[in-house]
């Protein structure tokens, strides 16, 4: 639309009044119907939604393309396919940029790269998260190199941001090619199931250079970045979905690096709540349990926001509370592979620890883990680098960190997983503890291997020697003669103990060495 204005001043204001109505009309009347039949909702209308009642201020409205190539010249459209500005979510002021499919596909041009850059710009200044609505059938391929340099220019401020500003991703709808690394970059992604799908390349490039026959939902649909690649942290419903899962996680988190997240009156007493807790272990060593029922008979109101729930479900991660506070969980899950670490756990929890220390969250860590995931497909896919992520993080991390040994504790995970030597501030454990290098059948097949062997019996010496060393070494009362555990514990007392001490920890200060940035193996 035309940005010319009237003399008079009752006809500009008309102007003025009908260029609004002009932008908020979108791509158009038969556009924006279209977008409803795909399943999918506005621009503006995901917004309203996001957003506290009528707390959204517009940036960047009446911003226009500039090119003149391929007839661009004579399509123009006010706020040119992306709605950017500010607004509040439980009062707390966020940053949003919400691509609008309805004109030219959502696609990216000069001036829509600018109002995205301009929003993260503001939010870095002023500290506040950042939040994009994804919708774009990717560059705008008329203004070539342009649009190119538009995502460069956001790739740029996405990087500079992480760490500094919480940035969250919402896709609703296609995000391909280059498009895919800005939300990559950022600290979490939504998914919807049907209407969104993320790729770097699509079907027919894959069909055409692997001949490979795959569908848009199979390559990259939510359900398959939330189980396959772990791309997406959340795969939701619908649209509304996501936007509710989003309020939730942002109940959580601070407004930036500097901020502390925001603590609630306490939900329940601090007497011994979690009784449960003392019959959750199995008799059997062998035998799994779930660690998620560990964390609901722990947290506040057994309220848990699970993060990658349907990736790497050998190790559990997410938000929660304790007493009030924010806390990021890690937990080992004895219910799948055993709980022990692979690569895919690495890579999920030392992503999420990063997060927690980016933005002062507490670490609770629930450890029950046989080790890692031995054989070719580990060792040749580099769990050694993967697996150094995590040690990595957790060592790097100098937000409060608490661990709770529940039973298994074997070899190098014992390290790994938060343990005194690498910075741990309270180091609990359950009688039920084991903490050793291996397990005691191994360990006394590697020990005893000679009177096992010179035995009339070997099967019965080396049941007699595991027993001998599962007495001596399947404790937690060794570590805890050398200081390594703080206290062991009776499970039904742990709430209780993790309050107190979270609470003692609420002012820690550590520091790491002065350095421009350390180099994660990665």
């Amino acid at each position: 639309m035309p940005l010319d204005t009237p003399n008079k001043s009752s006809d500009k204001f008309q102007h003025l009044a009908s260029l609004r109505m002009a932008a908020e009309e979108l791509g158009g009347e038969a556009r924006v119907a279209a977008q409803h039949k795909r399943g999918k909702l506005t621009a503006r209308e995901r917004l309203n939604l996001l957003l506290d009642d009528g707390s959204f201020q517009e940036i960047g409205m009446f911003v226009q393309h500039q090119s003149v190539n391929f007839g661009l010249a004579e399509q123009k459209f006010l706020s040119d396919g992306v709605v950017t500005g500010f607004g509040t979510i439980s009062g707390r002021t966020v940053y949003v940029f919400s691509q609008d499919f309805t004109v030219f596909g959502g696609s990216l041009s000069g001036a829509n790269a600018e109002k995205i850059c301009k929003v993260i710009d503001l939010a870095m200044k002023n500290g506040c998260p950042v939040i994009g609505l994804n919708d774009s059938g990717g560059a705008r391929i008329q203004e070539g190199v342009v649009s190119l340099g538009g995502y460069a220019d956001i790739f740029l401020r996405n990087t500079l941001a992480s760490g500094v500003v919480p940035q969250l991703s919402l896709i609703l709808g296609p995000c391909a090619g280059g498009a895919v690394y800005s939300p990559a970059i950022t600290d979490f992604i939504f998914m919807t199931k049907g209407t969104s799908y993320m790729f770097v390349t699509g079907p027919n490039v894959v069909k055409t250079v692997t001949h490979e026959e795959v569908s848009q939902e199979e390559l990259g649909g939510a359900e398959t970045h939330a189980s396959k690649s772990g791309v997406a942290h959340f795969a939701c419903e619908s649209e509304l979905d996501a936007i509710e899962h989003l309020k939730k996680l942002f109940a959580y988190i601070p407004q930036n690096c500097e901020d502390k997240p925001f603590d609630i009156s306490e939900v329940a007493s601090l007497s011994n709540a979690a009784a449960a807790l003392d019959a959750i272990i199995p008799a059997s060593p062998n035998k799994p349990y779930s660690m998620k029922d560990v964390i609901y008979n722990l947290v506040d109101g057994g309220e848990f926001l699970e993060v990658h729930a349907e990736f790497a479900g050998n190790i559990v991660v997410g938000f929660a509370r304790l007493g009030g506070q924010s806390i990021g969980v890690v937990a080992n899950e004895p219910a799948v592979l055993a709980g022990v670490l692979n690569i895919t756990a690495s890579r999920k929890a030392a992503r999420f620890v990063r997060f927690c220390d980016c933005f002062n969250i507490p670490l609770l860590v629930l450890e029950d883990v046989p080790g890692f995931l031995p054989g070719t497909d580990q060792e040749w896919n580099g769990i050694i680098i993967h697996g150094a992520k995590l040690l990595y993080a957790f060592a790097e991390a100098t937000v409060p960190k608490i661990t709770v040994i529940t039973r298994k504790a074997y070899g190098g995970a014992y390290d790994v997983m938060n343990s005194k030597h690498i910075r741990g501030d309270f180091n609990f454990a359950w009688p039920t503890a084991e903490i050793a290098v291996m397990g005691s059948k191994g360990a006394a097949e590697v020990i005893f291997k000679k009177e096992i062997d010179a035995a009339k019996n070997p099967d019965e010496a080396l049941a007699q020697k595991t027993a001998e060393f599962e007495a001596m070494f399947a404790n937690p009362y060794l570590a805890a003669e050398r200081g390594y555990i703080d206290e062991v514990i009776f499970p039904r007392e742990t709430r209780e103990r993790l309050i107190r001490a979270f609470r003692t920890l609420k002012h820690k200060v550590d520091t790491n060495p002065r350095k421009k940035h350390g180099n994660i193996p990665l």
